[in-house]
């Protein structure tokens, strides 16, 4: 799954540096102003935001690498970057839906439940200081019983009890 994800969004980040370059190449050759805006500004502002969100998805694009490398969940900056990316798809797809149409919101959409599903897939595996097959509450069942069926107090294995006896006390 998270190759799948690194992938889609090192090639999204390609797609979106070089369509943002295009538009500012256009914009540089058509030599017209945009409400009184210069259009040397708008070229070169065009181009660096190109670069900033190709930037922005191939670091997610990184992560999500390193995810598939590992085969342990994203921590820290990396499980941040993944969620503020699954944002930003979310609100492209939203525009999308309005000023390009349902094929780009599918794609957004679909990159946005991928990286939902990396997230998801690989939450709770190797959390610090408990094995990944671990049952979560010390293996007991919402009624404080172990989760096996036994009595409480009782062993599965027939070694020592969960918690020692209380120790006697002298009066």
């Amino acid at each position: 799954m998270a190759w799948v994800v690194a992938v889609v969004l090192l090639v999204e980040a390609f797609g979106i540096a070089a369509l943002n370059w295009f538009l500012g190449v256009v914009v540089d050759r058509q030599d017209m102003s945009l409400a009184g805006l210069d259009p040397d500004v708008m070229s070169v502002s065009s181009k660096i935001g190109g670069l900033v969100f190709g930037g922005y998805f191939a670091l997610c694009g990184l992560v999500a690498l390193l995810v598939a490398l590992r085969d342990r969940a994203p921590a820290g900056l990396g499980r941040i970057l993944l969620i503020s990316a699954a944002v930003v798809h979310g609100l492209l797809g939203a525009f999308a839906w309005g000023l390009v149409g349902w094929t780009a919101f599918v794609f957004m959409i679909v990159v946005l439940g991928l990286i939902v599903l990396l997230l998801m897939t690989y939450d709770g595996q190797g959390a610090p200081g408990r094995p990944a097959d671990a049952v979560p509450d010390g293996g007991k069942d919402g009624d404080g019983s172990p989760a096996d069926g036994s009595p409480a107090g009782s062993s599965p294995a027939g070694g020592s009890p969960v918690t020692p006896p209380p120790a006697p006390t002298t009066p």
